[in-house]
């Protein structure tokens, strides 16, 4: 099971026995603003959790998708992931339950997982992309240093209507 320690938290592979604290976390309506309607059902929340518990099967893994719990009490609070594509390319997404926002754990949570992408996985560009209008997420991106890419300008239709996405990244050695 990976497992990555930082002050507060311990980011690691879900398990079955975390589908209640992430059904409870992707329920939120203001969780769910930026996400599809399909995407924000119990029952795929549900099917999300078996898949994460696959990918941390599969051999050789290409994605890491793994709980944020908080190191004194195991409460799971988020999730974070880092799926590997081509050319030592990643992308990687970060959330935190409304509750524990504010907190500094998303920034703790991505900073660690950024690390291991670079140091571990030897990645040599990381990139996040989000749908323009969730501040949270670029304010995060910014805060880690990540410079903005791109805007794709109605690039995804969901909730009746055309969001823009955004895209973020740096490079291993702007990273060092």
């Amino acid at each position: 099971m990976l497992k990555i320690e930082t002050e507060r938290l311990i980011l690691r592979d879900f398990c079955t026995d975390d589908a209640d604290a992430y059904v409870k976390l992707t329920q939120d309506k203001k969780y769910q603003r930026f996400y599809s309607e399909e995407d924000c059902t119990a029952e795929k929340s549900l099917a999300l959790v078996q898949m994460f518990v696959e990918h941390a099967n599969e051999l050789p893994r290409s994605k890491f998708q793994l709980a944020i719990t908080v190191k004194e009490t195991g409460q799971v609070i988020g999730t974070c992931g880092i799926r590997l594509e081509e050319n030592q390319q990643a992308s990687m997404g970060c959330g935190v339950a409304r509750n524990a926002q504010g907190t500094g754990y998303a920034l703790e949570a991505a900073s660690a997982l950024i690390e291991f992408g670079f140091k571990t996985l030897d990645c040599h560009r990381i990139y996040a992309e989000t749908i323009s209008e969730n501040r949270a997420a670029i304010a995060l991106c910014r805060h880690l240093g990540m410079r903005e890419e791109a805007i794709f300008r109605e690039h995804r239709y969901f909730k009746e209507k055309w969001w823009n996405t955004a895209i973020y990244a740096f490079l291993k050695s702007e990273w060092e």
